[in-house]
């Protein structure tokens, strides 16, 4: 059993778990992520590490509620115990000397991100910051970032905070006013991902882009975290998750990760109901 010593909540629908996990702290480096299995019989979550704190034996997950399983999670206090924990997995993130390293974060993604960043700033690179949200209330972590970041571009949709508009417009201008730029990290919706390659092709700048897909092992025996790069069938578990983003076959895999939605749904409705019948006593 492992053991949630710390629960923070960000906004209605996502939220932080420090979990303590000695050896899986202690194994942790940039861009991994564990596999989370609440009890027996239910779904294993893919969750890419956000922290990791090796004195204290603990790592950071934050999560936002996209279905049942992640619903079950979000109900669960600090002091909680969960079942499983499988991890540290996944290739870490390639760490090396650059001239200056740029970092594109959207919503949930700015949370894989910051390790990344804090890796490569402690490398000593140049380092700058580019994350979006939706609305100033789903901002997080901003002073993280900026502890990390030499310079640091806020954006939200609605401009109730920073920048009004998308990650991709201060990306942009930056490649545009900037021949430095060694790199792009990228991490967040699989459509914002996309559309950072699309913007940094042109320059001619490395993307690295991290993959969250629909995983069950989480070791490549499943084949469900299965990717087209570079025209090759690649594991986003095993292979990855870190992938060169102008190689990825974006338009395939955004199809492929809503080919369970129909059930996906059918099951958070199910589960939904059977709180509510629980809460009346009739069940």
């Amino acid at each position: 059993m492992y053991k949630i010593v710390k629960k923070e909540k960000f906004s209605p629908v996502t939220f932080l778990w420090e979990v303590l996990a000695p050896d899986v702290a202690a194994a942790s480096q940039p861009g991994q992520f564990v596999i989370v299995r609440l009890h027996e019989g239910s779904e294993r979550i893919p969750l890419t590490i956000a922290d990791f704190d090796k004195k204290r034996g603990t790592i950071t997950l934050v999560v936002q509620v996209v279905g049942k399983s992640t619903e079950e999670m979000s109900v669960l206090p600090s002091g909680s115990e969960f079942q499983d924990l499988c991890g540290p997995l996944g290739i870490p993130s390639h760490i090396e000397k650059r001239n200056k390293v740029v970092f594109v974060g959207g919503g949930l993604g700015i949370a894989p991100v910051f390790p990344i960043l804090r890796a490569h700033k402690e490398f000593g690179n140049h380092t700058v910051s580019i994350i979006g949200f939706r609305s100033k209330d789903l901002v997080f972590w901003e002073d993280k970032f900026k502890k990390y970041s030499d310079e640091i571009y806020i954006t939200t949709d609605d401009g109730s905070y920073g920048r009004k508009g998308l990650v991709i417009d201060p990306l942009k201008e930056l490649l545009a006013r900037d021949k430095g730029v060694d790199e792009v990290v990228a991490i967040g919706p699989l459509i914002m991902m996309k559309a950072c390659a699309d913007t940094t092709r042109p320059f001619g700048v490395k993307t690295i882009v991290s993959l969250n897909t629909i995983m069950v092992d989480g070791m490549g025996m499943c084949g469900g975290c299965r990717v087209t790069v570079a025209g090759k069938d690649q594991f986003a578990c095993v292979d990855g998750p870190d992938f060169d983003a102008h190689q990825v076959d974006f338009n395939e895999l955004m199809k492929r990760q809503k080919r369970f939605a129909g059930k996906e749904k059918q099951s958070w409705e199910q589960y939904k109901h059977e709180c509510e019948l629980k809460k009346a006593g009739k069940i």
